[in-house]
């Protein structure tokens, strides 16, 4: 009948309300996000404050498990992209994709480096947590210029912000004095909103992103059980996170310097008779 067919499409959901499975995997980042900070509060923060027993070895179980999280928070942001441009997004992806991001790129690295000022011996408060507002700040400001900026294909402008989060806090687990880890973690933040070129994970690059992400995963377990030279594998492991953010963008300028010379020798052969 005319009236119940019209009362189907009345009830039937929007389709800005439908999820798609991009958008499922992009919730899956905003849940691993929130549950780094829950670890880094229940297993950290709390037991010093509360001065609790084996405060030592549940602080590095749940710091590796926060860590760990955030990790797989960057697997779901690499695969939603991936899928989205597959498959397809709801109107609502990018929005989702933001603020899942500034929930676990930003909040939850922020909170580490505030709890880290908050628990560690030679930390200062107060500057830790300027240093982790900084770091919310860039990544704020990271996602919202993403949303303006159009740039050409295959480049980010800035460190992506799930590389960033990463840095930050291997930065905090590389255990370095509290100042060289504060600049360090500024640097970052300032990476972050630079205009520095980075490529976008694709193809190979993704491959290369989700081994390192699976290899960063293991030795975190690795440290957080204890493990035969795990504490030496972690370190080795932050201290070429924190390489490979420095050394990735000078092979993008080393290529666009290159284009840039290809194009100049083109153009005077172009002028040639």
């Amino acid at each position: 009948m005319p009236g119940a067919d019209g009362e189907d499409e009345e009830e039937e959901m929007p389709l800005s309300l439908r999820l798609s499975i991009a958008d499922t995997l992009t919730l899956g980042n905003a849940t691993c996000g929130f549950m780094a900070v829950y670890f880094t509060t229940t297993g950290i923060l709390i037991p010093h404050l509360t001065g609790s027993d084996h405060s030592a070895g549940m602080a590095r179980h749940s710091a590796a498990t926060a860590v760990i999280l955030m990790l797989c928070a960057a697997v779901f942001d690499l695969f939603d992209g991936l899928v989205a441009r597959k498959l397809r997004s709801s109107p609502m992806g990018a929005e989702l994709d933001n603020l899942s991001d500034l929930i676990s790129f930003g909040l939850a690295p922020a909170y580490f480096v505030l709890v880290y000022g908050m628990v560690a011996d030679d930390a200062h408060q107060r500057v830790a947590a300027l240093g982790a507002v900084v770091v919310l700040l860039a990544v704020v400001l990271r996602l919202a210029r993403f949303s303006c900026v159009t740039m050409k294909n295959g480049m980010f402008q800035g460190m992506p912000s799930p590389f960033g989060a990463l840095t930050v806090v291997s930065i905090v687990l590389l255990e370095l004095p509290f100042v060289a880890t504060l600049l360090a973690i500024l640097g970052t933040a300032w990476l972050m909103v630079s205009r520095v070129e980075y490529p976008k994970p694709r193809g190979r690059l993704a491959v290369a992103m989700l081994s390192w992400i699976v290899l960063s995963m293991g030795l975190l377990a690795a440290w957080a059980f204890d493990a035969p030279s795990g504490q030496l594998l972690l370190q080795t492991g932050c201290a070429l996170q924190l390489v490979m953010g420095a050394v990735i963008p000078l092979f993008a300028t080393a290529r666009r310097v290159n284009n840039f010379r290809d194009n100049r020798r083109e153009a005077r052969a172009a002028q040639l008779p």
